[in-house]
């Protein structure tokens, strides 16, 4: 095996690797995103969660993480789509918002 296979070969492990635990994420934060939703008395719209932004941040202790911003679209009436974000660091959502919305 040649140098330049061992790197491809690192290459594509590394991308299955990464798509594997994106996935992971994508599905907890779904999770979490459901829930909040139900909490909130309005309703999760598609069943989906789309990644808006990544970067790298320093939590509380100074080590860096992987910054993730999702967004997802609710509605309230059943009429009207709104948006709603979750912020994340590294395996913990800091924050969850809906946009202003109308009531039933």
């Amino acid at each position: 095996m040649t140098l330049g296979t061992l790197f491809w070969l690192f290459v594509a492990v590394f991308f299955i690797w990464y798509w594997w635990r994106a996935k992971a994420i994508k599905d907890s934060v779904l999770r979490a995103a459901q829930n909040y939703c139900k909490t909130m008395d309005v309703m999760l719209l598609d069943d989906a969660i789309y990644l808006r932004g990544i970067w790298f941040r320093r939590d509380d202790q100074g080590q860096i993480r992987v910054w993730r911003r999702f967004m997802f679209d609710f509605t309230s009436t059943g009429e009207e789509r709104y948006s709603g974000r979750v912020i994340m660091l590294g395996p913990r959502i800091l924050h969850m918002e809906l946009d202003p919305h109308r009531f039933n």
